[in-house]
């Protein structure tokens, strides 16, 4: 492990623990691109540098991608994983599963409902905590799919990234991290639905940094206009299933279809975290026409990992 280490140097990430997007500075945000690309460029380089570590694995919520992609990730760099599903602190306080935890593993990944349980883990443990979604970042998500975007760009900065929908944990995760980035990012959502004010105040501070705009509107359509990239996300999140037809009716004029697509670039392209709702947000012949690139992200998901997973577990 050290000779490989050696061998492909990687830079180690200040913070403890990846809690919320902005525990990654902007170097290291960027290094973690850089390091995507040479690990998805050349898995085998790789195939040892977690030999030894062990991770564990908290899902809260059902998960496809988030799971799996994980999962392989640790053990195509050579670590191990173990699985928990249902409450993190179901049969115990918080504190007592992180410090029972940090005996056993160098790692904890926590998909849960709460942020406050990702916080409260990450307070307990002093092994690292990678916040895998929570209600109200997702940045493994964003991670991917920044990379996704330069993959296809070449460049992110100059690019605009619209948002059509919730202004939900994947809305909040990949606003703070485009505008850092210096991509342009507009959100449109129903009244009602914005983004959180606070989260909107951090992304207002970074785009004055980076020179980034950010818009934040109720009209799908200015927010679309030029957009290098148009992203939408289900209606109703996990654990709000029953607001499910009254979000329909209130998300209606917020679908995805051609007549929006058509207001961005002509090389524009199609994003959704997925799984999607087709019909709802998205209509099918968007996700399925050539401007989709909802499968290049899934796939992505793999390699952003893989470098955050290389970058935090010294």
């Amino acid at each position: 492990m050290a000779t490989l280490i050696a061998a492909q140097p990687v830079t180690q990430v200040a913070a403890t623990d990846l809690v919320r997007d902005l525990d990654l500075t902007d170097d290291e945000v960027q290094c973690l691109l850089d390091l995507a690309g040479k690990v998805k460029r050349t898995p085998a380089k790789f195939a040892r540098a977690l030999a030894g570590k062990y991770l564990a694995l908290l899902f809260e919520k059902p998960s496809l991608r988030t799971r799996l992609t994980f999962e392989l990730s640790i053990k195509q760099l050579g670590g191990d994983s173990v699985v928990s599903e249902g409450p993190v602190d179901g049969r115990e306080p918080l504190k007592d599963v992180a410090r029972n935890l940090e005996r056993w593993v160098q790692g904890i990944v926590a998909r849960t409902f709460s942020q406050s349980t990702i916080e409260e883990l990450a307070q307990w443990s002093s092994a690292p905590v990678i916040n895998a979604l929570s209600d109200l970042y997702h940045p493994c998500q964003a991670l991917a799919d920044v990379f996704t975007l330069r993959e296809r760009f070449g460049e992110l900065r100059g690019l605009k990234l619209a948002f059509v929908g919730d202004g939900n944990n994947v809305a909040h995760s990949l606003m703070l991290t485009a505008l850092r980035l210096g991509v342009d990012f507009a959100i449109s959502t129903p009244e009602g639905y914005a983004p959180n004010a606070e989260i909107v105040a951090q992304a207002e501070g970074l785009a004055a940094v980076s020179g980034a705009r950010l818009q934040v509107t109720h009209d799908p359509a200015k927010a679309v206009a030029g957009a290098s990239a148009v992203y939408t996300d289900v209606w109703t999140s996990m654990g709000k299933e029953k607001e499910s037809a009254k979000r329909r009716k209130q998300f209606a004029s917020h679908q995805v279809n051609g007549g929006l697509m058509a207001l961005a670039r002509h090389d524009a392209v199609f994003m959704h975290c997925l799984p999607a709702k087709r019909g709802e947000e998205v209509t099918d012949a968007v996700i399925e026409s050539g401007q989709s690139i909802v499968f290049d992200q899934a796939e992505n998901r793999l390699h952003a990992q893989k470098a955050l997973l290389l970058m935090m577990l010294r």
